[in-house]
């Protein structure tokens, strides 16, 4: 019997040559400076995120080196409502001043913490957005507890939250329940609830993801329930647009699919203009056709009146898949509830 002799990996080959030559070609652009520097929140949560965009440089270049610099920010510091501090921009202002001094090459961000109302800083650009985790909301109780759902908590109940966004639709949805005002790192957090002052907690299930917790969720709660926050469990990394090196890195690192359904959330809430006490809600999904789907909506603070929109585009369309949504939501008397609510 003849044997045949198996294909050559061609493809395999070109892949290894690829990286081959983009190991070679970023240690040549990068040679002669310090290690790369990755600014970030100095949060549990902030600094697990920073290692994980480490991790995926290191798997790209594995003989750059790279430092992770953490930075106090004003939201960190202060435990009290956001909107005070100038609302979630607070937990910028000092990464971009450092990359705009050039004390950090990039900075690591989570994507539902940049404020959609002004526009970032001239000079930076977003170079990546990573893939998306998994941006649902999830319960979680003090470790007494028996409770397993949001249904099985009697009236009265004390669930904490941090968002506008999540407040607005859990009093909706369980008007007999106390939700109430919960900020603070994923730690701290979780710390206070098994302390027992609050009966339960709502949560990003993709940050408990991050710091290996999601053993603490007992509840998930499906998107069509409460839906995500604009760039929810995004990681996007933000470096000067001048610094070619790092911009054509990190460019390697980029999500197309995440960046196209960022872009059509952050596209909505820029027209919406929604400051930091507005629950604006928008989460954008691809169909097995290829078409993005974009739902938003815009409630009061307690959930009373709402509006919704939900629109389909081709991707290549993602910004005016937002901009229309957002029409839509103004139609419906979106900016009246957004102007509503004092800031």
């Amino acid at each position: 019997m003849t044997e045949i002799a198996p294909a050559p990996h061609v493809h395999n080959d070109l892949a290894v040559s690829a990286s081959r030559a983009s190991e070679v070609f970023f240690a040549e652009a990068l040679a002669g400076r310090p290690p790369l520097r990755i600014g970030t929140r100095r949060s549990p949560l902030a600094m697990a995120q920073a290692r994980k965009v480490q991790a995926l440089i290191a798997e790209l270049v594995p003989d750059l080196p790279t430092t992770i610099v953490p930075i106090v920010t004003a939201g960190d510091e202060w435990r009290g409502d956001l909107s005070r501090l100038g609302g979630k921009g607070a937990f910028m202002r000092e990464l971009d001043k450092a990359l705009a001094l050039g004390e950090v090459d990039l900075c690591v961000h989570c994507m539902k913490d940049v404020p959609g109302d002004v526009p970032r800083q001239a000079g930076f650009t977003w170079a990546a957005f990573l893939e998306r985790d998994d941006p649902r909301d999830c319960l979680l109780v003090p470790t007494t507890s028996t409770v397993r759902s949001l249904a099985e908590l009697p009236a009265g109940s004390r669930v904490g939250t941090s968002a506008v966004r999540r407040r607005a639709q859990l009093e909706l949805k369980y008007p007999y329940l106390k939700v109430a005002y919960f900020r603070g790192g994923i730690i701290a957090r979780i710390n206070r609830l098994d302390q027992e002052e609050f009966d339960a907690a709502v949560l990003s299930f993709g940050g408990l993801q991050r710091t290996d917790l999601t053993h603490r969720a007992v509840e998930i709660f499906d998107e069509r329930f409460i839906l995500p926050a604009v760039g929810s469990s995004v990681l996007g990394l933000e470096c000067r647009a001048a610094d070619h090196a790092v911009d054509e890195l990190l460019k390697r690192l980029d999500h197309h699919e995440t960046r196209v359904h960022v872009t059509a959330e952050r596209a909505m809430l820029g027209v919406l203009q929604g400051h930091c006490n507005s629950p604006i809600a928008g989460y954008a999904t691809t169909s097995l056709d290829g078409k993005i789907n974009l739902t938003g909506k815009v409630f009061t603070r307690d959930g009373s009146q709402w509006a919704h929109a939900s629109q389909w585009e081709r991707p290549h369309r993602a910004k005016e898949l937002g901009v229309s949504v957002a029409a839509e939501l103004m139609r419906q008397g979106a900016r009246d509830l957004i102007d509503g609510i004092p800031h």
